[in-house]
């Protein structure tokens, strides 16, 4: 009060509003990685993974007195996260049954366009295909993903395919070493659904995920925080201003 910082009060509807805006996905997506930005010279090893959340809410007594035997509907949000801090480096958004294999280049080039260095890249076998292991080496990374039951060491134009086979073949102990930091955004996902529900309000497809993002950010700036205290980051936004979104009328 007296500080007219704003010349009235906003209208109740005003959040849903703007979260039905087309053009504020990319404002948020940038506002993720600069949220993410402080962290490039901590995280070089990156996990992939992807996780359903409800846009639908009913009560379970409801459908158990009425027996309405609905199905929840579902977004999917496609991250990849860095192992050190969970911090989520690249988000893609999508339907409830979008693959996950053909995510995975562009949520390792965001990463990279970032400003992270990305030296390992884990992920489970759904992810597993030539087009990956080279997207990741393209980076300057190492994928350090399973092969699926069935799968050859033949190359058929990866050559890195073929090497990665005989590693997985030869050298399982140290490959699962590896491997095994994926759990790390299973960790995430679990911590956002936790601190901030797993359901979505908004009920147009545009404000569902867009309100998933606005999770992914907050999430985000509580993994910074808990940085700034443990890791002794400093984050200095306005070095990152050529990253910074637009702001939104």
């Amino acid at each position: 009060e007296g500080k007219e910082q704003i010349a009235k009060a906003p209208h109740y509807n005003a959040v849903n509003k703007v979260l039905n805006r087309t053009d504020l996905t990319p404002v948020l997506h940038d506002l993720l990685a600069l949220t993410a930005a402080p962290l490039t010279g901590v995280e070089t090893d990156f996990a992939v993974d992807s996780s359903g959340f409800r846009t639908t809410c009913f009560g379970a007594y409801a459908e158990q007195k009425y027996a309405l035997n609905r199905d929840h509907k579902w977004i999917k949000a496609h991250a990849i996260v860095g192992v050190k801090t969970n911090i989520i480096t690249g988000v893609e958004v999508l339907e409830g049954n979008s693959a996950d294999s053909p995510q995975l280049p562009v949520l390792v080039e965001k990463t990279a366009d970032g400003g992270f260095t990305v030296k390992e890249v884990s992920a489970d076998k759904a992810y597993s295909g030539r087009e990956n292991i080279d997207a990741i080496a393209a980076v300057g990374g190492t994928a350090y993903i399973p092969f699926k039951a069935g799968s050859t060491g033949k190359s058929k134009g990866s050559p890195l395919w073929r090497k990665a086979f005989f590693f997985f073949q030869l050298h399982s102990e140290e490959f699962y070493e590896h491997y095994h930091k994926r759990s790390n955004v299973e960790s995430v996902f679990a911590a956002v659904k936790k601190k901030f529900g797993d359901t979505l309000k908004s009920k147009n497809p545009k404000a569902q995920e867009n309100e998933l993002l606005c999770k992914l950010i907050a999430y985000n700036i509580t993994v910074l925080i808990q940085s700034m205290f443990e890791l002794g980051i400093r984050p200095d936004f306005c070095s990152q201003s050529q990253k910074a979104a637009p702001n939104v009328a």
